[in-house]
């Protein structure tokens, strides 16, 4: 696809995410250009394309922008189809008859992370999050550092200042701590610990990522600590990180469990 191509599609799918957290009764082109940060002219032929598609409208008084009833439908039907959960299942069947250890899928739910669903291994361990539904401040266990560690920065700053009390009651990293873990996990791109905070039991957590880079969840594995080590581990990460890129490129942005994820295991929103 052409590069030019695909700063259309971004710049558009930026508009239709303005439009969609804007004023109901529509918005004015300085407004949205300001609020995208690009030109009034970019903005402009990038409404008209959407218009075109029918999925920006104009209010005829107003001469105002906003979301059309076609983008309204899509949405629906989007939002029916299969959600996260069900999309990542194969991918963990997979992943655990391949390695014979537990898998995890988690999922960002504000300062938290959730265990969306699990395949057992067999080998007895345990974990951070326990059973699914359970769920961690991010920050602690390897798929919930690898949430937070590739969260938007303004995200991930406003992460750590209300997680940092919650890690240390629970004897995770002090403030330096998780700065410095974080940064070892975006430069590997993955999170390997054996923290000592559950004795014998290790682990490696990859972020599932949107095509703005940013993490809504993560696939990890927990196992005995002695089945990462040496050649074992970067294996390991390998076949995780496969099947969070595939995961990732199915991802559905009107699944209400990006959102919400506790809505997909029948519980109240947290």
């Amino acid at each position: 696809m052409a590069e030019d191509t695909v700063s259309g599609a971004q710049r558009a799918l930026a508009l239709l995410k303005i439009l969609g957290a804007g004023d109901s009764h529509g918005m004015r082109l300085t407004d949205i250009a300001s609020a995208s940060g690009i030109t009034q002219p970019s903005a402009h032929r990038a409404l008209k394309v959407l218009i075109a598609e029918g999925f920006v409208e104009q209010v005829d008084v107003s001469r105002k922008y906003r979301l059309a009833l076609d983008f309204f439908v899509l949405a629906a039907k989007a939002a029916h189809s299969g959600g996260l959960r069900s999309t990542a299942r194969p991918a963990l069947l997979r992943l655990s008859s391949t390695l014979s250890d537990s898998i995890f899928l988690l999922v960002r739910n504000g300062f938290d992370a959730v265990c969306l669903d699990r395949v057992e291994g067999p080998f007895p361990i345990r974990t951070f999050t326990g059973d699914i539904g359970g769920k961690v401040p991010l920050g602690i266990g390897q798929g919930s550092l690898a949430i937070l560690s590739f969260l938007p920065e303004e995200e991930r700053e406003a992460v750590i200042r209300f997680n940092v009390p919650r890690l240390l009651d629970r004897g995770g990293f002090d403030e330096i701590g998780l700065r410095m873990q974080i940064q070892n996990v975006r430069k590997a791109g993955f999170c390997s610990l054996n923290t000592g905070l559950i004795p014998g039991m290790a682990g490696v957590g990859v972020p599932i990522r949107d095509p703005e880079g940013r993490a809504v969840a993560a696939l990890s594995i927990g196992t005995l600590s002695e089945r990462l080590e040496g050649d074992r581990l970067p294996l390991v990460v390998d076949l995780l990180r496969n099947e969070a890129e595939g995961i990732a490129r199915q991802l559905n942005p009107f699944d209400p469990t990006l959102r919400y994820p506790t809505r997909s295991l029948g519980m109240e929103p947290i």
